[in-house]
């Protein structure tokens, strides 16, 4: 029998979309489209809620292929929130846009109901399915507008890595059903015990974390990443930096801890190579940056660079530590996401006043919108692991995670790293802000009248989330507590 109460989210996003599209095709103002995908969002978020508070035990479904635990439960309201605020940034960008399509909602949704998907994934077709659903309307939002060079630009080069990463992603799911026999996680950790030696089960687990590398743009799989995000609508950007890299970390997550429990020797090293480059190169090449757009490209490679650092010492934790990491790395993306969001929110708004994305054009920001460039300090320290906001919450449980293996010579070197990178982001993102707050306003900007450009409701609405949730976790961080908790019990086994 079908399990309704825990499929519900899932259920009320696919009515939703259908709702979009039949929406547009009717004669009705075409702002209810954007209502009728928000308040479906809102919606999925009920079911979650109850399942969270009323029921204690986890669900089962469909031969343990798809479960619905205290984990599962976290991503999902993170990709729902995710999902939300991304359309309440393109409700004003798509509505004042001459490439206005109602078919942006329903790919908006659709690629949002693939991540659910995947937070309760626990097979190799199912995760792959939900994978492909969150990757292949983000295809055709980067190239929403139909004509400019750059969108177009940014759409083939996403189209032509994210088949690359498929084709690499499933040859290496092949490969370990083929050793295995196994397609659930549960199978295929029982069934590797003792093959961390078998050429072929190498390779697999090889080729699937570098199929899951170009999704989380990990350097060296990295180099679509800052184009596409250049070159999309900014609402897509902030959606593909969040949402989708989100996803891909999830079936990173979901695998490497339950499908390679037993194989930890195989991806534990080339994780910590991953970490170490994304986090200096993307670092490195955001401090020459002068288009705020590319340096929150380069810098979320950096963040995810931070987000793999507990994945790497997995190898050497004893099950305590294996949990406080696993914990870590969920605690860390979802600090990322509202700070990322709240961060391309804040220069989309500012790019409305002024007409430009290039840093050196936000100068003097704080004489004539003291309120916007108060926000960007916020997100952008943040970003940088500044207290009290957010990121040096999210900082301080990854370093904790990383020396949690006591005496390893490896994890005091990856946390070395990752420390001397903290500090070369803190330039950029201080750079960002100085800016706006120091420089005197160029002629540019001087000559036209920023002053009077209001904001659109959805967007302030943004901001505002945002910038609450930023603040109230880095103050009071014990906020994360339970999703702490929750995410640590399925590294032990719970």
């Amino acid at each position: 029998m079908i399990d309704y109460h825990a499929l519900a989210p899932e259920f009320i996003l696919a009515g939703t979309i259908v709702l979009v599209l039949v929406l547009d095709m009717l004669p009705v103002p075409k702002w209810y489209t954007a209502v009728a995908g928000l308040t479906g969002l809102v919606a999925a978020a009920f079911p979650l809620l109850s399942l969270a508070l009323l029921e204690s035990e986890d669900r089962f479904l469909f031969a343990d292929s798809y479960v619905v635990d205290d984990f599962a439960l976290v991503l999902k309201g993170l990709f729902i929130i995710t999902g939300f605020i991304a359309l309440l940034l393109s409700v004003s960008y798509i509505e004042s846009d001459r490439y206005y399509q109602g078919e942006f909602y329903f790919l908006l949704l659709s690629s949002v109901l693939g991540a659910v998907v995947m937070a309760s994934s626990r097979d190799l077709i199912t995760i792959f399915i939900g994978l492909e659903l969150v990757s292949a309307p983000g295809f055709l939002l980067a190239g929403w507008r139909k004509g400019d060079a750059k969108s177009n630009e940014a759409a083939l080069k996403f189209f032509i890595i994210g088949v690359l990463s498929a084709a690499i992603l499933l040859f290496g799911m092949s490969l370990v059903y083929g050793i295995t026999g196994e397609i659930t996680f549960s199978g295929i950790a029982a069934a590797s015990v003792g093959l961390s030696d078998e050429p072929a089960m190498i390779l697999g687990v090889l080729m699937v974390l570098g199929g899951f590398a170009f999704k989380v743009s990990a350097v060296p799989f990295h180099f679509w990443a800052p184009d596409t995000y250049e070159g999309s609508p900014m609402p897509v950007a902030a959606y593909l930096s969040v949402g989708s890299k989100a996803a891909g970390f999830v079936g990173l997550l979901s695998l490497c801890f339950l499908a390679f429990a037993e194989l930890r020797d195989i991806w534990g090293p080339a994780i910590w190579i991953l970490a170490a480059l994304s986090m200096t190169v993307g670092n490195l090449i955001a401090l020459r940056q002068t288009n705020v757009i590319r340096l929150l490209g380069y810098s979320s490679i950096a963040h995810g660079g931070f987000i793999l650092v507990p994945f790497a010492m997995a190898a050497s934790f004893d099950a305590v530590a294996l949990g406080d990491a696993f914990s870590a790395t969920v605690t860390y993306l979802l600090v990322y996401a509202f700070m990322n969001l709240g961060a391309f929110a804040v220069a989309m708004a500012i790019s409305r006043k002024v007409g430009s994305v290039d840093i050196d054009d936000w100068g003097g920001l704080f004489g004539y919108a003291p309120a916007l460039a108060t926000l960007q300090a916020v997100f952008f320290f943040s970003l940088a692991g500044i207290p009290p906001v957010a990121g040096w919450f999210a900082k301080f449980v990854m370093f904790k995670a990383v020396l949690g293996a006591s005496g390893n010579s490896w994890g005091v070197i990856l946390a070395s790293i990752a420390a001397i990178n903290a500090v070369i982001g803190f330039f950029y993102y201080a750079r960002v802000v100085k800016t706006s707050w120091m420089d005197s306003i160029p002629e540019s900007v001087a000559s036209q009248d920023a002053r009077g450009t209001e904001l659109a409701p959805s967007l302030s609405l943004a901001l505002g989330l945002t910038a609450f949730v930023v603040v109230a976790v880095g103050i009071f961080p014990q906020l994360l507590a339970f999703f702490g908790d929750a995410t640590r019990a399925l590294a032990l086994g719970g």
